[in-house]
């Protein structure tokens, strides 16, 4: 396999190169069952200690009270579609630059060099590439940031070999410019800065040292020659969504980690589990394996099995190190969302990016209290994976010894195959999930799911169209949400509906035109990140075709849209340029600045020459007013 056959792929169509899954013919379903049995978002709303039920009418696009109700909500007028190679925000609205790809964080790393996209040691004292999640915490009054560094673009981080990994150099290169950054931003008379040589500044690679913590740590299965106590691990990989706990604490998590991992010898005998993650002998992504032993499964077939975790990351203090947290579970981690149960159990629910995956939720033994240790808060407690039912209702299943028939490493180890041994729901991709700080309901974006009713997942789980997924061939994705019974995160029954369908109603009349919030003024596909703000409100950020045409004709560039849970109305307030993914979302301290991720921008963005730098933009109001 040559690099030019997948260097452009994007993390599914590599997986799917590499690992094409059966076509099965025997899913005879319908959308239609789906859309008249729940007639989307008219399900039971449970805020506070009360319910209300709300009709189909005040959430379509078309009505004059809920779009006005909403406006007053949201404080802007809705922008347009833009197609071109810049951000967009609304009228009395502005934006800048914060940082960039390659921004030193140090005085003593150089500034960045267009021609050659600088090298592996300015590399690791800068700020990584294709920003993600991100989360802003408050440290003794001075702010700071901690933001993933998702995975490399090699023609854009090696311009002098046109992409080629060609040296140990090069692959460190690429090392060095994932992972996470931690850095301070302060606000001067210009908008926010980072603050360079700040003692918070930090840079956290595939080659920093962390710690293997919870029921896998120390099994057979996690030791290597270089670590046969099978508790100690170099790096964090595919730094995909993030979390914040309770305690201040930054939680990113490890997403496609399969593709940073091959071997030299095409074809060779792997480990038969590996199949369900789709770890492959042969050349990896980005031939690590070439340079780095530890990349090679023939040679350390246990390797993979120490990625796919959360990472659990103290802002605060630059000389922590960094913990896995295996009790969480082991898969395709997007983001964690971390929320307190009423006795004050941690709680924290989980997607598994890939198709036909599932989502999940870990809560903790322990009990959170301010002030105590939480050092071991993530290391006990039951993971659980989530059943849907036709009839609105669903349940959380726990992955125990007794459930399973496999140990709590095993399960910690192959948390997939444990959740398909209990005949969890396969998904259309469940991506970020957001709690709502003022309801007691979850949200979880699936993004999209070409394989719904057509393929089964990696594991041979069957994905009919049915449930919180019921369009086959989804390319458009949708959001489920969740109404936990009693009020509690930590119970096992809820309640769910479909908060949105993605689609095109100017292209489609079926389910493929999406729900009835989805208008020609703010239709989008491949929902992805999302946040909640202080007041409530949804920040939904797309991950998806924005070629403009066909199936997507009139939706434009990714972008960022505002949903109101109350009335259902969904406006589109920024947009990223042609090429982009809009992810990642945070807010300053008094709410008034937000910062917001564009990854992979296409052109030279933000430059009107050069390398195209993925980066962080803060958006604020003309007015000084609160916009979060």
């Amino acid at each position: 396999m040559k690099d030019a056959d997948h260097r452009n792929l994007s993390w599914d169509e590599w997986d799917e190169m590499r690992s094409p899954r059966p076509e099965v013919t025997d899913f005879d379903v319908v959308v239609e069952k789906a859309l008249s049995r729940r007639g989307f978002l008219s399900g039971v709303l449970a805020f506070g200690s009360g319910a209300a039920v709300m009709g189909t009418g005040l959430l379509s696009g078309t009505s004059a009270e809920a779009q006005a109700a909403a406006m007053s909500r949201f404080g802007f007028t809705p922008i347009d579609i833009q197609t071109d190679l810049s951000v967009h925000v609304p009228e009395g609205y502005s934006w800048n630059i914060l940082t960039s790809w390659g921004e030193p964080l140090f005085s003593d790393a150089p500034e960045f060099d267009h021609a050659t996209g600088g090298t592996a040691a300015s590399q690791a004292r800068a700020v990584g590439e294709n920003t993600d999640g991100m989360e802003l915490f408050n440290v003794g009054g001075r702010e700071v940031i901690a933001v993933n560094h998702e995975y490399a673009n090699p023609e854009t981080n090696l311009p002098l070999t046109a992409g080629d990994v060609l040296s140990a150099e090069d692959a460190l290169k690429l090392k060095n410019a994932q992972g996470v950054a931690v850095f301070e931003v302060a606000r001067g008379d210009n908008g926010y800065a980072v603050v360079k040589d700040s003692p918070f500044n930090r840079r956290i690679t595939h080659d920093t040292p962390m710690t293997l913590e919870g029921p896998a740590a120390g099994h057979d299965l996690l030791k290597t020659s270089a670590d046969p106590e099978g508790r100690t691990v170099l790096g964090t990989l595919n730094n995909c969504g993030a979390g914040k706990t309770p305690w201040g604490t930054y939680l990113t998590c490890e997403e496609n980690f399969n593709g940073y991992f091959g071997s030299l010898e095409e074809g060779a005998d792997v480990p038969a589990e590996f199949g369900r993650y789709g770890i492959l002998a042969g050349p990896s992504r980005y031939a690590y394996e070439k340079f780095d032993e530890r990349f090679d499964v023939t040679k350390e077939p246990n390797e993979p099995n120490r990625f796919g975790y959360i990472v659990e990351i103290d802002p605060a203090d630059p000389e922590s190190t960094p913990v896995k947290r295996t009790a969480l579970g082991r898969f395709k981690h997007e983001n964690a969302a971390c929320v307190l149960a009423p006795d004050g159990r941690v709680v924290v629910y989980m997607g598994d990016d890939e198709r036909g995956e599932f989502l999940y939720k870990f809560v903790s033994n322990g009990v959170y209290q301010a002030g105590g240790d939480t050092s071991g808060l993530l290391n006990e407690g039951t993971l659980y994976v989530a059943k849907f039912y036709e009839e609105g209702r669903g349940e959380w299943l726990a992955l125990t010894e007794e459930s399973t028939g496999m140990s709590a490493a095993e399960i910690a180890i192959f948390t997939r195959q444990a959740a398909s041994k209990l005949g969890a729901t396969t998904m259309d991709r469940p991506e970020w999930v957001a709690v709502n700080p003022h309801a007691c309901q979850a949200y979880c974006a699936l993004t999209n799911n070409k394989n719904r009713g057509v393929k089964p997942n990696a594991g041979g789980d069957a994905t009919p169209a049915e449930g919180p997924n019921p369009r086959e061939a989804n390319e458009y994705g949708q959001i489920v949400r969740w109404f936990p019974e009693n009020e509690d995160h930590a119970a096992i029954d809820f309640v769910w509906d479909l908060y949105v369908m993605a689609g095109n109603p100017d292209v489609h009349s079926d389910a493929y035109a999406g729900s009835p919030n989805v208008t020609s003024g703010n239709m989008f596909n491949s929902p992805d990140g999302m946040m909640f703000d202080s007041r409530g409100l949804l920040w939904i950020q797309t991950d998806g075709d924005d070629s403009n045409e066909g199936d997507f004709a009139g939706q434009g560039n990714n972008q960022m849209l505002v949903g109101d849970p109350v009335t259902g109305e969904i406006a589109r307030f920024l947009t990223g340029p042609n090429g982009s993914e809009v992810t990642g979302l945070t807010w300053s301290s008094d709410k008034r600045t937000m910062f917001v991720g564009i990854q992979h921008p296409g052109g030279s963005f933000p430059s009107e020459t050069g390398l195209p730098r993925s980066s962080i933009v803060a958006v604020w109001r003309n007015d000084g007013a609160m916009i979060g």
